[in-house]
């Protein structure tokens, strides 16, 4: 009997590893996200291995520096941010294709890919600031 019940949870195991690992891979091409590139600016602020690791930490740092100290800077910021990687585009727009939960919106693929939802937007505009056209 423990033999058995040893193999059901070696096999629950298997299924549980290959679902988490594999399947991620190959919905999103194996590669990793899909990430549009900048639309202005020549260089990020850091090196892009290191704001894909922890540019969350540095926007939640950003956060309590502005919010709890008053200090208001633009590095590290989420509207710099959104500066750099989001088209401005008129008001229809951007409440459609540049909306966090579509796909063409800057943040969602990484989030997605990584299965994570980011709370930034529901406070904070999801792209620039930009007259409307």
């Amino acid at each position: 009997m423990s033999q058995l019940l040893q193999q059901a949870v070696h096999g629950i195991l298997f299924l549980f590893l290959a679902t988490t690992l594999l399947v991620p891979g190959v919905v999103m091409g194996g590669d990793g996200p899909s990430i549009p590139p900048a639309v202005k600016g020549e260089q990020c602020v850091d090196t892009v291995p290191n704001m894909r690791r922890n540019h969350m930490e540095y926007l939640k740092q950003h956060r309590v520096e502005t919010m709890r100290l008053g200090i208001r800077t633009k590095l590290y910021s989420l509207k710099e941010c959104l500066n750099c990687h989001i088209e401005p585009r008129s008001y229809e727009l951007q409440k459609s294709a540049q909306h966090p939960e579509t796909e063409r919106h800057f943040c969602k693929n990484c989030h997605a890919y990584a299965g994570v939802k980011p709370d930034c937007f529901e406070c904070h505009a999801t792209q620039p600031e930009g007259e409307a056209k």
